[in-house]
């Protein structure tokens, strides 16, 4: 086994996987006391569930230990850790005085996954490969970055799931063929359509991966996981503000889960919690038919399709069509559910759909990937610079890079002028934003998006499941801002400036020329003039990385 390892990360389980130079495939590494094994075929993997505890005397419990110990359902207990730093959520558990958020859990956790990977480098100066989802943003991947870097390990890559799982699935798949990716895990739907092909270095065998189309969706394990909490509740005519469910949130909460995966099984499931200080009692009775009701009832199954069709439409532009695609290849936990294996086959055919690797394959593949296997690809979102809109009272964006954009560029993307704010002004940039693909607006030709954060629009309710301090479970509405938030990522907000005016500019004056073009290393290049002295004043210069 040599030292390249791939990591996958996941809201519910976290995999580790070792490149094998003599079968040429990623294998699962078993990490002692954190790692529990699961049957997957004929062979078991072990997974590290992700799951924190903070003991009241400063000790962690890490993975399966938590489960050892039976503190799955202690409010010291932290999940859905991935999810909730994707959302950049604010809330902080408060234990012993000390308040400690997701992000920091989050931390805590991987490092102790990254020890072990340390370990098994060694000496060697090895690279590590981390997996992220299509639609993280790059505040994610920063954490990312920033939780390997204090680990000790400088080198690392990044790719994306979806990508990482075609690559995993190895000896499946087959050069000069076309497969879909459809990774339902417990925070994400991730959906990519990839072309396999041979590698063209002479003397080099082995695979490498072009991404036609990839989009993504925040629908997961922990999503349904909610839909039935929230079910359970109605049946009981209970709140989650109720003082008694909160008491057993956490406890309901893990039972859902459980009735959820029995549901992948067997035909009927029960949830039932006691609250220990009152005795009285949650209970619901689940078949699958009615799953599988409150899951089209929540539009879950639409959402599958609209992903699917979404990553369909990015290979249609590259000249391939649904009846391209070899195999479809099903990746995670949740796309083991009977029904989304239905409503997949009923899409692709029976005879395409493939299960074989749910809880392996993107870590597996992310050791090809970080081994030298290689893929090409696309950029995934829309990038826009905000202006203030002033008939409008609010902001809009206009986009410069478009989702689906082939790097490096050999022509500039988009021109732009920048224009002074008020006289005298020396210092002057740009607000870059990183837009989710799930936001209305145009993405060519520097269109201007259509979403504003000025005056009154309509506005669907979304409700979350969310931790509060005290530890218990509660929904929670998404307001219009907070979704604002989420899906408009200010990539520069601590650097806007970079455009020096000297002389000084007047109100109003068109100043600088900008170009953007993108590296091979994804980032944003601009090239700026001056337009009053006609200086040439940035040359391709680096001012975001891309995702």
């Amino acid at each position: 086994m040599s030292g390249r390892l791939g990591i996958d990360f996941g809201t519910s389980n976290t995999v580790v996987a070792g490149w094998d130079e003599a079968r040429q495939e990623g294998i699962p590494l078993h990490i002692p006391d954190y790692g529990r094994y699961f049957q997957q075929g004929e062979e078991q993997i072990s997974v590290v569930p992700s799951l924190i505890h903070y003991t009241a005397d400063r000790r962690r419990w890490v993975g399966n230990q938590v489960l050892q110990h039976k503190l799955y359902h202690s409010p010291r207990t932290f999940r859905w850790m991935k999810r909730y730093i994707g959302n950049r959520s604010p809330v902080k558990a408060k234990l012993d005085g000390r308040e400690i958020s997701y992000q920091e859990a989050g931390q805590d956790f991987l490092s102790s996954v990254l020890l072990f990977a340390a370990q098994e480098l060694g000496n060697e100066e090895e690279e590590v490969a981390l997996t992220v989802p299509v639609e993280a943003f790059e505040h994610y991947e920063n954490w990312l970055s920033e939780v390997v870097g204090a680990a000790g390990m400088p080198r690392f890559r990044l790719i994306d799931e979806p990508s990482a799982a075609a690559l995993g699935y190895g000896s499946h798949i087959q050069p000069g063929k076309v497969y879909l990716i459809f990774d339902f895990g417990g925070g994400t739907l991730d959906v990519a359509v990839v072309l396999i092909e041979e590698e063209l270095k002479p003397g080099e065998s082995g695979r490498r991966c072009r991404v036609l189309g990839k989009a993504g969706t925040e629908l997961g394990g922990a999503t349904l996981d909610q839909w039935l909490f929230q079910e359970v509740l109605r049946q009981n005519g209970r709140s989650d503000i109720d003082e008694e469910v909160r008491q057993v949130s956490k406890a309901l909460l893990v039972e859902c889960e459980q009735a959820k995966e029995r549901l992948s099984a067997y035909p009927r499931a029960s949830v039932s919690v006691v609250n220990p200080y009152t005795g009285s009692v949650l209970a619901a009775d689940f078949t699958q038919a009615q799953f599988e009701g409150l899951l089209d009832q929540r539009d879950a199954f639409s959402q599958l399709d609209q992903t699917i069709r979404r990553a369909l439409n990015g290979a249609r532009e590259r000249g391939y069509h649904e009846d391209s695609i070899q195999s479809v290849l099903l990746v995670g936990g949740s796309s083991q559910i009977p029904a989304v294996q239905r409503t997949i086959q009923r899409i692709f055919g029976r005879e395409r759909v493939k299960l074989e690797r749910p809880l392996d394959a993107v870590a597996r593949g992310a050791a090809a990937f970080v081994a030298g296997v290689d893929f090409f690809d696309h950029i995934q979102h829309d990038y826009a610079v905000r202006f203030l809109n002033r008939e409008k009272g609010g902001y809009d964006y206009r986009v410069v890079v478009t989702r689906g954009t082939v790097y490096p560029t050999a022509k500039p993307l988009a021109r732009l002028t920048v224009k002074a704010s008020y006289t005298g002004q020396t210092q002057m940039g740009l607000a870059l934003f990183e837009m989710s693909t799930s936001t209305d607006g145009a993405s060519t030709d520097g269109a201007v998006s259509n979403r504003s954060t000025g005056g009154a629009a309509s506005h669907k309710s979304v409700m979350e499941l969310v931790f509060d301090p005290s530890g218990a479970a509660r929904i929670v509405e998404v307001r219009a801002e907070e979704e604002e938030r989420r899906s408009h990522f200010w990539m520069n907000e601590h650097s806007p400036t970079f455009l020096t005016a000297d002389p000084p500019a007047e109100q109003g004056e068109a100043r600088f020329a900008v170009e953007f073009n993108i590296d091979s290393n994804k980032r944003l290049l601009i090239t700026a003039t001056d337009l009053k002295t006609g200086h040439l004043t940035h040359r391709n210069y680096p001012v975001v990385k891309l995702t």
